[in-house]
């Protein structure tokens, strides 16, 4: 993504500062969600544990839905970014 948000050349730096916000909370949702990984494989034996590593499951299906909620938001940012690079714009810089 690093290309795309980089690159200027029109494209304001509005659309770039959304686009940088949402490719960090797709890293950050990604950490989240390996920290999920990382602590749902405690081997705890008992039924607390199981509740314990039951809950965390449901949680980590919830980040990753969200994440995927993130990701087609950074596509949806690309693509105007894009546009913006080749659409003809008005002298005050709108669509």
């Amino acid at each position: 993504m690093d290309d795309i948000w980089g690159g200027g050349l029109g494209i304001s730096s509005e659309v770039q500062e959304v686009g940088r916000k949402v490719a960090l909370c797709s890293d950050k949702a990604e950490e989240v969600l390996a920290g999920f990984h990382g602590i749902q494989l405690l081997d705890w034996e008992s039924p607390a544990g199981q509740a314990y590593r039951d809950s965390v499951s449901l949680q980590a299906v919830a980040i990753r839905r969200a994440l995927d909620r993130i990701r087609e938001a950074s596509a949806a940012v690309a693509a105007h970014a894009r546009a913006a690079l080749t659409a003809d714009c008005s002298p005050d810089g709108r669509f």
